[in-house]
């Protein structure tokens, strides 16, 4: 047993909740997932994105995304105030920095939702970060889910399809893969990887 000097008690590390971050091709779900964990456990933080794209009908600023200008972003990634940042559909969409550390280092649990390549980055950035992958129960669910959301051109949903593909192949980077055949389950099974009682 190790002595400890002049007889005081050990103190136990803090133990600091991970960042969760959860990715997945686009239109697997993870927004519905994200939505429906958050009504049933609202104390678990989910970072809002920057984003140059505009707003979808119903989308608020600073609820959503903070919708920001292109010289907007520029600075914002210019400063380091991002976590991590991506070009995905013409757009690019970002994690704020500060707003993420803040909670982590309150203690909270901190969620994450973005693509392929943020996720990437959040790896590099912060090895300790857990990466969920949600995959589709198949390719032509993906596909039914994509083309039926009826808010995007045509072209659009191509280069999502794409994407999707790519997004597909990159399942084994992560730490662990839930397949969204049931909202309910995957978000219990979420909380369950983030330890929130």
């Amino acid at each position: 047993m190790a002595a400890t000097s002049r007889g005081t008690t050990p103190v136990p590390p803090v133990v600091r909740p991970r960042l969760t971050v959860l990715s997945g091709p686009s239109g697997v779900g993870k927004s519905t997932v994200v939505a429906h964990m958050r009504k049933v456990h609202p104390e678990v933080w989910l970072s809002v994105s920057a984003t140059t794209r505009k707003p979808r009908p119903g989308e608020r600023h600073g609820i959503q995304y903070f919708f920001v200008s292109d010289d907007e972003f520029d600075k914002l990634v210019a400063n380091g105030e991002l976590l991590e940042w991506a070009e995905f559909a013409g757009n690019r969409y970002g994690t704020p920095r500060r707003a993420v550390t803040e909670r982590l280092e309150a203690g909270e649990p901190v969620l994450l939702e973005i693509d392929l390549q943020g996720a990437r980055l959040v790896r590099e950035s912060m090895p300790e970060a857990q990466l969920v992958f949600l995959a589709p129960p198949s390719w032509d669910e993906l596909v039914r889910r994509l083309t039926g959301r009826g808010t995007e051109a045509p072209d659009v949903i191509e280069r999502r399809l794409e994407a999707a593909k790519i997004e597909l192949a990159a399942e084994a980077e992560f730490d662990t893969t839930l397949v969204n055949t049931s909202v309910e389950d995957v978000a219990r099974e979420l909380l369950a990887l983030m330890e929130v009682a």
